[in-house]
């Protein structure tokens, strides 16, 4: 029989638990609460917490939960979670639902498991980790690290592709005619292969050549992500605290390609050196994100990249669409200058967001501040406009809760407009990227000689604090950039990711 060995394994601190006035989730101090050495796992134990948590009779918000080891003298390595749900310890009130990837464990989704909100505080979370599996002896030391992402869950079922307007280079239901009326939606119905062309019935889009073109006539395979099956979206963009937390979790080679090296510059705050990353504004969303960035972003956190047919649900929903519409569901903009306080800071808020069916959002060059102002020439903070009493247009919401996908920056998506985007089957992230600091995923855009390190297949979506034109970008139909391989660093590029929901 295996002896114990729980006074040989080791944990360290992964953040100091404070109290921080704002959306994103707060993990506590990780310990080892029990190993079994018969099964060989360990219970990793925390305190977790997270504001305006919600559930209703359409949808829910949950944190996305992974963990990562370091062994003495090594790299950081994914850990494996058990895959039964009811092997991990969750509070009273909430649940959890283990993700899986070929077979292996990558996280949990914790939730409520009733209708509700308001602030999650949860005591004493366990994760059960199967240590064995990762190829650790009993008598193993290593360090620990939890960590946890905001997600949202965008439920199955049908919704429309455009919204019957004018936007640049968006999706239309083709009648078949050689006039065909560009107003009529599309209606995903489910996760059957799709025909995109010029007959009646078939995708197609109000652009055929250009930076918003629809791309050649095909056929969408059944493994495309259409968003006709439920996934969870991050419920913000990714924030500098997360990727700094990320660059803590390579070497110093994978460091040397996926910093952005941007400290300062349209108020980027990541600094520091390679192993010691800090952002100095950590709930600010974060700019200077490549394609590639993203990707590998998404491989080692067990997630993967939103497709444009994603990324127009989680905004509209399955409501019928309205013409023109943005995020929050209607055409109408707050078109003030904001006031802002605290910024820089965790309570960093809006003082003067305009209430009623009025989206806030920000777009810094054009209608929130004044052009020759060059002070929020840059992201704010990710969810600002939301609070525990705002209304779905008061916070810029999407259908589903949602925040920012319109505007403050780029959303990098799947596009169908190439055949590198059309090949991507949505595989998941394995918590593993390579020697370079690139994401794996062969099926994944710009996947080259074992990694993603070009962007043909990924484009550009919802606007950012920096563009010009409010009806041509940041509109949720928007195709203006579909057909983008744009692979440099841009001060207004970010990323949000998802999970299909297994």
């Amino acid at each position: 029989m295996k002896r114990r060995y729980r006074e040989l394994l080791l944990t360290v601190l992964l953040f100091i638990c404070v109290e921080l006035f704002a959306n994103n989730v707060i993990v506590g101090t990780p310990i080892i609460a029990s190993v079994n050495t018969i099964d060989d796992y360990a219970m990793v134990e925390f305190d977790l917490s997270w504001e305006n948590s919600f559930r209703d009779d359409i949808n829910w918000d949950a944190v996305w939960v992974f963990v990562k080891y370091q062994p003495t003298g090594g790299s950081w390595s994914h850990a494996s979670v058990h895959t039964t749900d009811g092997n991990h310890t969750i509070p009273s009130g909430y649940t959890c639902s283990v993700g899986e990837t070929d077979g292996s464990g990558m996280g949990v989704f914790i939730y409520r498991d009733a209708n509700g909100s308001g602030n999650t505080n949860l005591s004493d979370v366990a994760v059960r980790w199967q240590y064995g599996a990762d190829g650790l002896a009993d008598n193993a030391t290593f360090l620990i690290k939890v960590f946890a992402i905001e997600m949202v869950n965008v439920p199955e079922g049908a919704y429309s592709l455009g919204s019957g307007g004018d936007e640049s280079g968006h999706f239309f239901k083709h009648d078949g005619t050689g006039s065909p009326d560009m107003a009529t939606t599309y209606t995903v119905t489910s996760d059957d292969a799709i025909v995109v062309g010029t007959a009646a019935d078939n995708l197609w889009g109000a652009s055929t050549e250009g930076s918003n073109k629809i791309g050649p006539a095909g056929t969408l395979s059944a493994a495309f992500p259409k968003a006709y099956k439920g996934f969870y979206c991050m419920k913000y963009e990714m924030s500098q605290g997360q990727y700094a937390d990320f660059l803590n979790c390579v070497t110093t080679t994978q460091d040397g390609n996926l910093y952005p090296n941007a400290y300062n510059w349209k108020r980027n705050t990541i600094g520091g050196s390679a192993g010691i990353r800090s952002a100095d504004v950590p709930d600010r969303a974060c700019n200077y994100i490549t394609w590639m960035d993203g990707c590998s972003y998404a491989d080692w956190a067990g997630l993967r990249p939103m497709t444009e047919f994603e990324f127009e649900k989680a905004c509209r929903g399955s409501v019928g669409p309205v013409t023109g519409e943005y995020a929050w569901g209607n055409t109408n903009i707050a078109e003030v200058t904001y006031v802002f306080t605290n910024d820089g800071l965790a309570n960093s808020a809006v003082t003067n967001t305009v209430a009623g069916p009025t989206g806030n959002f920000f777009c810094g060059v054009t209608n929130t501040i004044p052009p020759d102002d060059h002070t929020f020439d840059g992201p704010i903070r990710c969810g600002i406009f939301a609070s525990s009493t705002s209304s779905r247009t008061e916070a810029g919401a999407t259908y589903y809760g949602i925040m920012e996908m319109c505007g403050n920056l780029w959303e990098r998506t799947v596009s169908i407009a190439n055949i590198e985007g059309r090949a991507f089957s949505g595989t998941h992230g394995d918590g593993v990227i390579s020697t370079n600091g690139y994401a794996t995923n062969s099926d994944w855009p710009g996947y080259i000689s074992g990694e993603v390190t070009e962007a043909q297949g990924a484009n550009f979506r919802g606007g950012s604090f920096s563009s010009v034109t409010l009806t041509v970008e940041h509109r949720v139909s928007s195709r203006r950039y579909s057909d983008s391989n744009y692979l440099n660093r841009n001060y207004s590029d970010g990323i949000r990711l998802v999970r299909t929901v297994e």
